[in-house]
């Protein structure tokens, strides 16, 4: 059997049609505009936006108050909040009647921000944030791209059809070339990507401040915590005092007959009451010593010589504030909800840039030879480039309803950022009514304390000189008692109160979102990774 002919194939059958892509190009344009014109406002905002689709942000309403409920209480000129722990103040050493900003405090201050761990894992948050800006960044420029190689042997079957078109069974193929895609940013869907991203990044810079805010007043709140325990402890041991001598008083006028053994027994109660608070003071005291250490990044250990021995800091009756509205601009947590607001809205834009065809363009190039050695020659190159799209007009349920998603959550982050400004006027407010009432309080409590103090001394004095029941003024033990327990609780009172004013301004700094401007004050190492460039966080745009 003789084999059939070989039809003969018209060279002309193998020449492309002409193809356009400028023309294919401006279909595509043509049938999207169609679709955007299909919306009564989506083309005139697309333009309005800058040739991106959904919608451009706005900083939200706030609820703000016009003052504060104690302004008559309150300084009016202006307060420097980047340094506020340098306002609680001791005597000087040399000058009592001098007042000094604490150093121990302010030691403490600048050791945590270099050292807190904390902190440490804000600032790799802020750098996580940034590569991921400029992954995103990257977006706007070929999206795939990658060269690629390789080598194969094959062998083709002599029982096909097409067998008798091969002139050789065996053949080796080499091949590299590059390839890229690339989807034009036509509806701004990467660019409201990039917009998200970068608010992200702004929202994690405020939280790594928002950090440095607590941590600062974390700190401030165990040293106060410690000098309160160890006034405490110091008024507890001078009662002590007191009674011991009390007790011997009382011990000698039983031995001598003019007393009773009641009262005896009653003084050794007394005293042993007074002596069991002190360890329960100086568990509290090693307690805010533990969590120091921990808040300076180091084990727990006695801060006893470190920290020395000092009075409760004070600071000046009336402070400056500010109005409500500066907590917009000052408080790190308030501006990190607007940001993350501010990162959402662009999300919209992104689900909304579904409706709408995306349009890129793909091409490869590259070299194709049967042997190693001709692969770079010009006959074996080859290539394609081309435009095309992706539409998921068939999934637009799909699409509506994830712009819905990205809408309720831009909602509920608005609403987030509204109560975040609630809570922090509350927090103010608190803290306000705190020092201003601590410090009548103190004034009180100081003037009880001197009471106490008085009587004791007068009733300590008739006791020792006549006593019993022949007393004339009837000074008997048990008012001996009476007026001691009385003066124990004014002074351990007192010195709760004297804290509670130190502990009050605290709060109202860090409510206004004081004390993150640390990092910006030249020559403060902040609490970053110095493995890492640069040791200090640059808080801008990838370069």
């Amino acid at each position: 059997m003789k084999d059939e002919p070989i039809l003969p194939v018209h060279p002309s059958s193998f020449v492309p049609r002409p193809f356009s892509a400028r023309r294919w190009l401006f279909y595509v344009l043509c049938l999207s505009f169609a679709v955007a014109l299909s919306g009564c406002s989506a083309l005139p905002e697309y333009f309005r936006n800058g040739l991106k689709v959904g919608p451009n942000y706005t900083a939200p309403a706030a609820p703000l108050a016009k003052e504060w409920i104690d302004a008559a209480d309150l300084r009016k000129d202006g307060d420097d909040l980047s340094q506020w722990w340098t306002v609680f103040e001791i005597p000087d050493p040399k000058y009592p009647k001098l007042k000094r900003p604490d150093p121990v405090l302010n030691e403490l201050i600048l050791s945590v921000y270099r050292q807190n761990l904390t902190l440490r894992e804000a600032g790799f948050r802020i750098l996580q944030a940034r590569a991921q800006l400029a992954i995103t960044v990257g977006g706007l420029f070929p999206q795939a791209q990658f060269a690629d190689g390789s080598f194969s042997r094959s062998a083709s079957s002599r029982e096909t059809v097409s067998a008798q078109f091969l002139r050789q069974r065996y053949f080796s193929q080499w091949d590299h070339g590059f390839n890229l895609a690339w989807e034009v940013d036509f509806w701004g869907r990467f660019r409201r990507a990039v917009e998200s991203a970068s608010a992200t990044l702004d929202a994690s810079v405020h939280d790594y401040d928002d950090v440095i805010v607590t941590l600062l007043a974390d700190v401030a709140t165990a040293y106060v915590q410690i000098r309160v325990t160890e006034e405490r402890i110091e008024y507890a041991k001078q009662n002590i005092e007191i009674q011991r001598e009390t007790h011997k008083v009382a011990e000698s006028k039983q031995k001598a007959g003019t007393g009773l053994e009641v009262d005896t027994k009653q003084a050794i109660v007394l005293l042993k009451q007074t002596e069991a608070t002190i360890p329960e003071l100086e568990i509290n005291l090693r307690r805010a010593m533990n969590r120091l250490c921990t808040l300076l990044g180091t084990p727990p250990e006695d801060l006893q010589k470190k920290l020395g021995t000092a009075p409760i800091p004070t600071a000046e009756p009336r402070v400056a504030i500010g109005i409500p509205a500066d907590l917009l601009r000052r408080r790190p947590d308030v501006r990190r909800a607007e940001r993350l607001a501010a990162a959402q809205s662009a999300q919209i834009g992104v689900a909304k840039s579904d409706f709408y065809p995306h349009i890129f363009l793909t091409g490869s190039f590259g070299f194709s030879a049967e042997k190693f050695q001709n692969i770079f020659s010009p006959t074996a190159f080859s290539g394609r480039v081309g435009p095309g799209f992706e539409w998921k007009a068939l999934n637009y349920g799909r699409v509506l309803n994830n712009v819905r998603l990205q809408d309720a959550r831009f909602q509920e982050l608005l609403t987030a950022y509204q109560n975040q400004v609630l809570v922090a006027q509350q927090e103010v407010e608190n803290g306000l009514i705190t020092f201003l009432k601590a410090q009548e309080r103190t004034k009180l409590q100081g003037e009880g304390a001197k009471s106490a103090a008085e009587v004791v001394k007068i009733v300590d004095l008739r006791y020792k000189a006549v006593g019993g029941d022949k007393d004339p003024a009837n000074v008997t033990f048990t008012r001996v008692t009476q007026v001691q327990q009385l003066k124990v609780q004014a002074d351990d009172l007192l010195a709760q109160s004297k804290g509670e004013i130190a502990l009050g301004l605290i709060q109202i700094y860090k409510a206004l979102g004081g004390g993150w401007r640390i990092r910006c004050v030249d020559g403060e190492s902040p609490a970053v990774v110095e493995e890492l460039p640069p040791p200090r966080p640059v808080f801008g745009r990838p370069q």
